[in-house]
């Protein structure tokens, strides 16, 4: 039985995450109204959704016009967008600001750019209209990482050193916003994750460190906001480490989303990759088995 609670909203970016919030949401017998950024969200949540738009990334007043009309107060930002995208070539003619976001980026984020200071203020935006961004995570909390070892693989000698080598600078690199990622090989660092996003680097790290053998350490931020940008793995990434000659993965327990988790641990098996969660507000154990 659908509640008589308002209905939730979803800001939907690329790829299955949004998926899982609007499954979760309708578990908990929620109405949906879904604005779908346009370019990137799927066409199959339209079938998810009681109330559904296309709405431009640069053009945040429609996304407040549509949950205004449907009397959404609560809604989730979540799907990725690749923030390259923002700096291609002609990419004023492809995302048209309106007012609201011409302001938001040329004159409330001017002097800072970076991923975290322009979600908060996107926020801001949606707070000062009636509409609370709330977890990403709130209704698909079991898809994050456990903490410890995740699939049979073992994670031992160099393999565990370059995590534990590698485990302070990537969270030193996430709290600079600079990225959420390292790749790792033998205590030294082979690639960092900036702009290009995830992906893109494993494919770098795969070029850089050909003879395999390295680790992929993701991280979120020392103060996650868990509304936007939680990391998030799935198969595909596995299917990317491995063609990129990545032997393990080493992410954050409780703060990391696993797309299709069972699956994503299943094909991490099957290609032999050791996968770990890890929790930050303890000392880092010993060599997992």
């Amino acid at each position: 039985m659908t509640s008589l609670a308002p209905p939730l909203g979803i800001i939907a970016g690329a790829g299955r995450p949004p998926f899982l919030v609007a499954s979760g949401m309708r578990k908990a017998g929620r109405r949906l109204v879904v604005a779908g950024l346009k370019g990137l969200a799927s066409e199959r949540l339209v079938a998810m959704s009681d109330e559904f738009a296309w709405c431009g990334l640069a053009r945040i007043g429609s996304w407040i016009r549509l949950f205004h009309r449907h009397g959404v107060k609560q809604a989730v930002m979540i799907g990725s967008v690749s923030k390259k995208e923002i700096y291609s070539p002609f990419r004023f003619l492809r995302y048209v600001p309106d007012l609201r976001t011409a302001k938001l980026f040329f004159v409330r984020v001017r002097n800072d750019r970076r991923d975290n200071a322009i979600l908060l203020a996107v926020a801001d935006e949606l707070k000062q209209e009636g509409i609370e961004l709330v977890s990403c995570v709130k209704y698909c909390d079991e898809h994050l990482a456990d903490e410890g070892l995740m699939t049979r693989k073992p994670i031992k000698g160099n393999l565990w050193s370059d995590v534990e080598f590698g485990w302070r600078i990537a969270r030193a690199s996430a709290d600079l916003d600079i990225g959420q990622a390292i790749a790792v090989h033998e205590n030294d660092i082979v690639a960092v994750e900036a702009i290009e996003g995830t992906d893109a680097m494993i494919r770098r790290a795969g070029r850089l460190c050909r003879v395999g053998g390295w680790t992929l350490i993701k991280v979120a931020r020392p103060k996650q906001d868990m509304r936007f940008d939680v990391p998030t793995i799935g198969p595909s990434t596995i299917r990317n480490l491995k063609n990129s000659r990545c032997s393990c993965l080493a992410i954050e327990a409780g703060k990391t989303m696993i797309v299709d988790k069972t699956a994503t641990l299943e094909l991490a098996d099957k290609l032999d990759i050791a996968v770990v969660g890890i929790r930050t507000d303890r000392p880092l154990p010993r060599a997992q088995s």
